[in-house]
């Protein structure tokens, strides 16, 4: 398909920012269209339509609305299978997915806006203590992806092997995350090094966030 591809995007959200990633690593063109979470244009008409959720990312490839930002990495894969985001083995495959979805499902959804967004507006939970449950949730996923990375024969450059996949993808936006928030990283070595790693890649490095055309 040569249907032009078209990220639905907010500079500082990590789910885009996984898609940027992969899309770069890919090299496929695409063209960003910025949605502010923080003025509600998710909440608008018309991206409701695109997304019922009212998130980002979306990718639109087409007349095709594509949501969901680990579905969008695997949709991405078998259209454009090279380079893969994926092993080749079924074992390899399974823990590269667990991996990254120990950050998209374990971290990430007790961490992003909406939910800091709800303690804020309907509970009156303090900043302070906002931010010590964001730091709390991140500290406890690290340590297990750090554990599963340590010592494991499939532990490369990169989370799995010599090559980038969605792990990394999903790893890297959380590191961004917890820098945020001023979580201390010291204690993640194996992390930091495969950070690193991506950060010398220019598809890592391009998706930065601050490097987005909505980046303030």
């Amino acid at each position: 398909m040569t249907d032009r591809l078209c990220l639905f995007s907010y500079w500082r959200s990590s789910a885009a920012y996984r898609v940027r990633i992969a899309l770069n690593l890919k090299n496929l063109a695409y063209d960003i269209a910025p949605v502010h979470l923080l003025h509600d244009e998710q909440h608008a008409e018309d991206y409701r339509v695109a997304n019922p959720q009212q998130l980002v990312p979306v990718l639109q490839h087409g007349h095709r609305m594509l949501r969901q930002s680990l579905a969008i990495l695997e949709y991405l894969d078998e259209m454009w299978p090279e380079p893969a985001l994926l092993p080749a083995t079924a074992r390899d495959r399974q823990r590269v997915r667990a991996l990254a979805q120990l950050v998209a499902c374990d971290i990430h959804p007790l961490n992003n806006l909406r939910v800091l967004r709800y303690f804020e507006r309907d509970w009156g939970v303090p900043q302070a203590e906002r931010d010590v449950w964001v730091s709390h949730w991140i500290n406890e996923g690290f340590t297990a992806f750090e554990a599963l990375l340590q010592d494991h024969p499939s532990t490369g450059a990169f989370s799995d092997g010599n090559t980038p996949t969605i792990a990394d993808c999903c790893l890297i936006p959380q590191v961004y995350n917890a820098r945020r928030f001023s979580v201390d990283l010291a204690p993640f070595p194996t992390i930091m090094r495969i950070e690193a790693a991506c950060m010398e890649l220019p598809a890592f490095d391009a998706a930065r966030p601050e490097r987005q055309p909505d980046a303030p």
